[in-house]
């Protein structure tokens, strides 16, 4: 299928990415979490990119920051999870669990999964064998438990699991390193995790990303994919919100 996916890297302090996917026969774009407006703007001009869609998987700032902005220069469609608590101050199409979007050729399923915020959602292509988890799932990491509990966490965790282990994983932000830190403190003996680790550094170094991921690769050096139970699950991720 003529499709690409870009990432952006915004380079703020919060490590953000935003990713794309063209149609490569149309010049079409998708926008993902878009943080900044500008930054989206400058990328589409210089790839001759037209942006049609924009995706948000949930209300936070560092998600949505850039939308009113996008909304001003071009004619878009926006699909977002619905939050009574923190409407969204721009029109959108609301999605929920088990609904099916298009874009362009491409049919994208949308699955809830609280527990970074309660209406958290994600967009599974599986013509592209791709998720775009939002701040569910990081390399070797996940999302804290902000407005949800840790029991929807962990099933969201487990939902994403279900997936085909050569799925790949685009998270919205760059944490990899740090996270990597935290999963060889409470996995030393992973010997997986240590040469995952040592390549992460490997790219650090150099600046290169490390996304995305696979779900193979989570299930075998991620400790919160690995967990147990919930009871496992919550007791790493206090450990995480202190390291």
């Amino acid at each position: 299928m003529p499709f690409k996916i870009h990432v952006i890297d915004v380079q703020n302090t919060l490590k953000n990415y935003i990713w794309l996917i063209e149609d490569t026969s149309t010049k079409e774009v998708v926008i993902i979490d878009p943080t900044e407006s500008q930054i989206v703007e400058d990328y589409c001009l210089k790839w001759y990119l037209k942006p049609k869609q924009i995706w948000l998987t949930h209300w936070h700032k560092d998600h949505v920051g850039g939308v009113p902005q996008l909304l001003q220069k071009y004619n878009l469609d926006i699909y977002a999870p619905y939050s009574k608590a923190h409407p969204l101050p721009f029109e959108c199409t609301y999605i929920y669990d088990g609904n099916t979007i298009k874009f362009n050729q491409l049919d994208v399923a949308v699955l809830h999964t609280p527990g970074h915020t309660l209406e958290h959602i994600i967009y599974s292509i599986v013509s592209l064998k791709s998720l775009f988890v939002g701040d569910v799932l990081f390399a070797m990491g996940c999302g804290r438990v902000f407005e949800g509990t840790y029991q929807q966490m962990y099933e969201s965790l487990q939902r994403i699991k279900q997936f085909d282990d050569e799925t790949k994983i685009y998270c919205t932000h760059e944490y990899t390193f740090s996270n990597a830190k935290f999963a060889l403190h409470v996995d030393p003996d992973n010997f997986l995790l240590q040469e995952r680790a040592d390549h992460v550094e490997h790219l650090d170094l150099l600046q290169h990303n490390t996304l995305p991921t696979t779900l193979k690769l989570e299930k075998q050096t991620n400790p919160f994919l690995m967990a147990k139970d919930v009871a496992t699950f919550k007791k790493l991720r206090l450990l995480k919100d202190n390291f």
